[in-house]
Parts: structure tokens; C-alpha cells; sequence
């Protein structure tokens, strides 16, 4: 099963240093029953690009809490087997939790498919997300406008060789 997880460039960082990407359990997004049914779509990639979605906002949320790290969104993907990443059955609906799962295990950074970054130029526009996140949480439509502005940045797509110099910019 593939999963992706949120992270920031500190924490991609940190999984660098220990050659783990996670020790169980830890917050991870996926293609879960409700992110089908939410998503519409029978196409897997589209689904996967949901699910990766999904933890690009929680990666926000994570730049939110940490003012110190540089204001570029992080996602790793990689390959679990199944069973290992489950659903929480009280959250599984939750608009909030959708593609929400727990990897339960530790999963080395070795097993990565790849790294998924914000460039350079949406440092700007995902440090005004990060801000107003809070405000968007609290029904404030303008900072909701601002929030959405960082999805309107792609994230690129690293091979995982490509680490080392990621961690650089942290």
C-alpha cells in the first residue's frame, strides 16, 4: 500500500539523520474507502494524487506549529505492506480525516518511493497559508482563500537519491 507522509524540511531532515521515516505509530494518508468515496474516481493515480493532497495539507498544519522551518511543504511517499496502515473507524468519515491512516510500524526512509517538495517560489504563498491556518480553521473565509493559495503550488517530485541535498535547504 502506498502512503505519503507529511512532513517539513526539518523533519525530512531528522529522517535523514536516523534512516527512519517514521517509528510507528504516525499519521500517514492513503487511498482510503471514504477518500474514494469522497474523490469520485475509479482512477488510481487520481486517487493517489488525492491521497497526496491530503498530506500536503498536513504537512501546513505541521508548518504551522513550527515557525522555524523553512515554509516549503514535504510529502514522502513510500510503500507499506498492508496491514500495517489502518483506518480510525471514528474518524474515517470526518471531512478533516479523509485518506487519514496510522502506520503502526517503524518504516526505514530506505523504503521510500520518492520525495514530494515545494519549490522555491511557493515559500511565500504556503508561509501566508501557514499563518492564517487558525483563522481558516475558525471560519474566517478570507484566510480560507489565503490557505487554499498554497495548493494552487505544484510540489515537485524528487528521487529519493536526491535527499541529501533536500536536507541542505533545511
Amino acid at each position: 500500500m502506498r502512503v505519503y507522509v507529511p512532513l517539513t524540511l526539518p523533519g525530512l531532515a531528522e529522517a535523514h539523520k536516523t534512516g527512519e521515516l517514521g517509528s510507528g505509530p504516525f499519521l500517514a494518508y492513503a487511498v482510503t474507502p471514504a477518500l474514494r468515496e469522497w474523490y469520485l474516481s475509479e482512477d488510481i493515480e487520481e486517487l493517489e494524487y488525492a491521497a497526496l493532497g491530503r498530506a500536503a495539507q498536513a504537512s501546513l498544519r505541521l508548518l504551522a506549529a513550527d515557525a522555524d522551518a523553512v515554509r516549503r511543504r514535504v510529502v514522502v511517499a513510500v510503500d507499506v505492506a498492508d496491514g500495517v496502515a489502518s483506518v480510525d473507524p471514528d474518524r474515517g468519515l470526518d471531512p478533516s480525516a479523509l485518506g487519514e491512516v496510522t502506520v503502526t510500524v517503524t518504516v526505514p526512509l530506505a523504503k521510500a518511493a520518492a520525495v514530494h517538495v515545494d519549490a522555491e517560489e511557493a515559500e511565500q504563498d504556503v508561509a501566508a497559508a501557514a499563518d492564517a491556518l487558525e483563522a481558516a480553521d475558525g471560519g474566517d473565509d478570507d484566510a480560507q482563500f489565503v490557505v487554499d493559495g498554497a495548493d494552487d503550488h505544484e510540489l515537485l517530485w524528487y528521487a529519493t537519491q536526491e535527499i541529501p541535498n533536500l536536507v541542505g535547504l533545511a
